[in-house]
């Protein structure tokens, strides 16, 4: 046994005895780097990933990476800014490739269906100042499979049959305020019972003016852009 082991289980057994339990490991929280006079609170549920980003800056990315089965989670997380400020989110739910299909190969093979929903809170009056519903303008640039029908096929090729699919590069300069929004299209509210949030949705008080957001298709629709504001 190593000397460095032995001193650290020698620790150990002394702060038991003493009474005191070992040292709980510690999480650092996931800040914005924004600066501004206004402290911000944000609570969010994905399924499946999201990144976010403050007047162009990336402020949050998910922590949990899109390609961990089932990665529903929530992040809560505090910023600073200015108002107002543009929101900007990607949105992505998990695919194994272009096909837009999850478990390919096997007899859980399927269409994955998305979901999100945000909250926004001035900390120094405790009142939500902004969240997601069908305000929120939202491109999508990933969808597929575009028939349906692909979720059944034995060998699915992306491109191929039945599994078509469409995507488009993001617009220069959509996450900056600047950015003319106009012919995107509203986000389209769902229900809980639509979405089925599950794994941190729970854990959150929500607004009742919080809505369950995404494209007009759950399951075809796979990577979302989406823009917000926020006024303090």
């Amino acid at each position: 046994m190593k000397k460095g082991i032995l001193n650290l289980e020698l620790l150990v057994m002394a702060m038991i005895l003493m009474g005191c339990a070992a040292p709980a490991e510690q999480t650092k929280p996931v800040e914005g780097t924004q600066t501004g006079t206004g402290n911000i609170k944000g609570e969010v549920w994905s399924d499946n990933w999201f990144s976010m980003y403050v007047d162009g800056e990336l402020t949050i990315e998910d922590s949990v990476p899109i390609t961990t089965e089932r990665s529903f989670n929530q992040e809560t997380f505090q910023f600073q800014a200015d108002k107002p400020v543009q929101m900007a989110f990607v949105l992505k739910d998990f695919k194994e490739n272009d096909t837009g299909l999850e478990y390919i190969g096997t007899n859980r093979q399927q269409m994955g269906d998305g979901g999100f929903i945000a909250q926004f809170t001035n900390t120094a009056t405790n009142e939500v100042i902004a969240f997601s519903d069908s305000s929120w303008k939202c491109l999508v640039i990933h969808q597929a499979p575009l028939d349906k029908a692909c979720e059944k096929e034995a060998n699915p090729i992306a491109g191929s049959g039945s599994c078509q699919f469409s995507t488009i590069a993001e617009p220069v300069g959509w996450k900056n305020a600047d950015f003319d929004d106009s012919q995107w299209l509203s986000a389209h509210e769902y229900s809980a019972s639509d979405v089925s949030p599950k794994d941190g949705y729970d854990q959150i008080k929500w607004d009742a003016r919080a809505k369950l957001i995404w494209g007009t298709d759950l399951e075809t629709d796979n990577t979302i852009l989406c823009r917000a504001q926020l006024s303090l």
